[in-house]
């Protein structure tokens, strides 16, 4: 009776909330929030209209999309601190214009070379622990921005860190959903040393319009934009780094900050109803998209609709489907055999897709036979380089270790490690975790199409999915498949490396109508209620006639996409 009441409670009320969209809009889906925007010499879509002016900036100084998405980058690490920054690690895909090739590159960290599985043993620790100086891995990002630089970049790295610079200097006024995560931040690792001094104004997190500036961060920024990565993995700031590390009781030393390279790897992709779709390779769970992309296009989706149980019952099968896979084979390829062609391939998809009852959701799969907090961000340029990037601390604001005087944190990205022997991602001195981040791409013709994003730990390749379905299945424009109610499962083969026993639950937005969500509780399927876990999209498309882009951003929260 009671999980009748439940159901009949969840069901009630959504009829009265009712889905939250604009009714009264003149063209389009009425679920979207804005029109998409359209121009010609070059767009930029980030989570904050202040770092998406600082990369606008940059193109119309001269500067091309990878000097601007690095300016954009360093300018988020200080306006959304609460998601990234140069503590943590950074991957991207880049169309070149030139040569006409995407590229990809993996900037993310390795584990400390004098920490392993016997560490944790001694300390009674059966997992890592999620804040503090034991998860703390390499931090990426800078080395990123420099690879990309090299190969790509068109202004002098000290004019493109310039305007982050200087918003750090001066102050910014806090945005409201940045105030919020403050705050909630400071309750995770407000404890910490550096914390009040870096972050808190007169005893308290920044309120919303507060002007907050960060002078650490923009001295480190200056030291960087001088003296290149080296100030960054070799110099003094990398020493202040080791030895706060070691003050705290932490492993990341100097030298594994010297030693860190960055590396760049071959995108991989599926071809969906005629787009190929483009992620980067593990340690990233990108190619859970392709997985599930691939079961999908097995169905008639378009025939479905959005708001249908048999669409919800079918996506969310093929998500449990591809995260068994996630949960067991995704790591480090440094130190693991990944079959990679064979989890995208069609015949792996046809296998797997034999699993789902079209009737009942599983309480249980198991993984097949082989042979939490980001931005995002995309640019675009007048020449057609375009640029998907996502950088991240891993949990909000990262681990809570703020070396002295540098004005950022360390991420805790190690957190995503096992410790259990034998696993494809437990913990190995100098080896990669297993990351959540992941940047993604379409091609159509072997040209350019989308460069695309949804941030939020595991819900993103549930989200990638999930737009590539609205755009080509259900035909909507950029802003509205991002802007359309979203479907979000959980509960099952998380990082954690826990596989799924009881079927995990579903989340879905308002905007899915009560019936549909009957019929799934019909199905089997457990539906809960959730609030901001649906991730934050910003996607930027190009006409591959006239050349003309079109960007959108995340209606759920600060973002902005705009061009000139």
């Amino acid at each position: 009776m009671k999980k009748i009441t439940s159901a009949l409670f969840l069901i009630i009320a959504t009829l009265v909330s009712g889905p939250a969209t604009a009714y009264d809009r003149i063209t389009g889906q009425h679920f979207a929030s804005r029109s998409e925007i359209i121009a010609e010499n070059g767009m930029v879509a980030t989570s904050q209209p202040l770092a998406t002016q600082v990369g606008l900036e940059v193109l119309r100084k001269g500067g091309n999309a990878i000097d601007a998405a690095i300016a954009a980058n360093a300018m988020l690490g200080l306006v959304e601190p609460t998601g990234c920054g140069i503590g943590g690690d950074l991957f991207a895909i880049v169309w070149d214009a030139e040569t006409k090739q995407l590229y990809g590159l993996n900037a993310s960290g390795r584990s400390p070379a004098t920490l392993n599985r016997e560490v944790f043993a001694e300390k009674g620790l059966d997992k890592i622990p999620p804040f503090g100086p034991l998860p703390v891995s390499v931090p990426g990002a800078v080395d990123g921005w420099f690879m990309l630089h090299d190969r790509f970049g068109s202004v002098p790295m000290s004019e493109i860190l310039t305007p982050a610079i200087e918003y750090a200097k001066n102050g910014f006024p806090v945005s409201e959903l940045i105030a919020y995560y403050f705050e909630m931040n400071r309750k995770r690792i407000g404890q910490y040393p550096g914390f009040a001094e870096t972050f808190l104004l007169n005893g308290r997190t920044p309120r919303k319009g507060e002007i907050f500036k960060n002078p650490n961060l923009a001295a480190t920024y200056e030291k960087i934009a001088t003296g290149g990565r080296d100030a960054f993995y070799k110099g003094d700031i990398a020493r202040v780094i080791g030895a706060f590390m070691q003050e705290q009781g932490g492993y990341l030393s100097y030298e594994d900050l010297a030693a860190h390279t960055s590396n760049w790897v071959e995108p991989v992709s599926t071809n969906y109803r005629g787009y190929d779709v483009w992620e980067l390779p593990p340690n990233g769970q990108g190619i859970a998209a392709l997985q599930i992309l691939n079961i999908l296009e097995q169905y008639d989706i378009q025939g479905m609709g959005l708001d249908s149980a048999d669409y919800i019952h079918t996506f969310v099968e093929a998500k449990k489907l591809a995260f068994e896979d996630r949960a067991k084979y995704y790591a480090d390829p440094a130190f693991n055999d990944i079959p990679v062609d064979w989890l995208i391939s069609k015949e792996y998809a046809q296998q797997r897709r034999k699993l789902i009852d079209p009737e009942q959701a599983a309480k249980r799969y198991d993984a097949g036979l082989i042979d939490g907090d980001t931005i995002y961000l995309t640019v675009a340029d007048k020449a057609g380089n375009m640029v998907s990037l996502i950088q991240s601390n891993y949990r909000g604001m990262g681990s809570g270790m703020i070396p002295t005087d540098l004005g950022f944190v360390l991420q805790n990205r190690g957190e995503m490690f096992q410790l259990e022997e034998g696993h494809f991602n437990t913990l190995e001195p100098g080896k990669r975790p297993f990351h959540t981040i992941i940047p993604a791409f379409v091609t159509r013709n072997n040209k350019p199409w989308l460069s695309f994003g949804v941030m939020g730990g595991a819900t993103q390749p549930q989200m990638h999915a999930q737009i590539v379905v609205n755009l080509i299945d259900f035909g909507m424009n950029l802003q509205e498949a991002g802007d359309a109610p979203r479907i979000l499962h959980s509960g099952s083969s998380e990082p954690t490396g826990e596989t799924m026993t009881d079927g995990g639950y579903v989340s879905l937005e308002n905007g899915f109508s009560a019936q549909t969500r009957r019929k799934l509780l019909h199905m089997g399927h457990v539906l809960r209620e959730v609030s901001g876990h649906y991730g934050g999209y910003q996607a930027i498309m190009r006409d591959p006639i006239s050349g003309v882009y079109f960007g959108a951003s995340e209606s759920r929260k600060d973002g902005q996409a705009a061009g000139f």
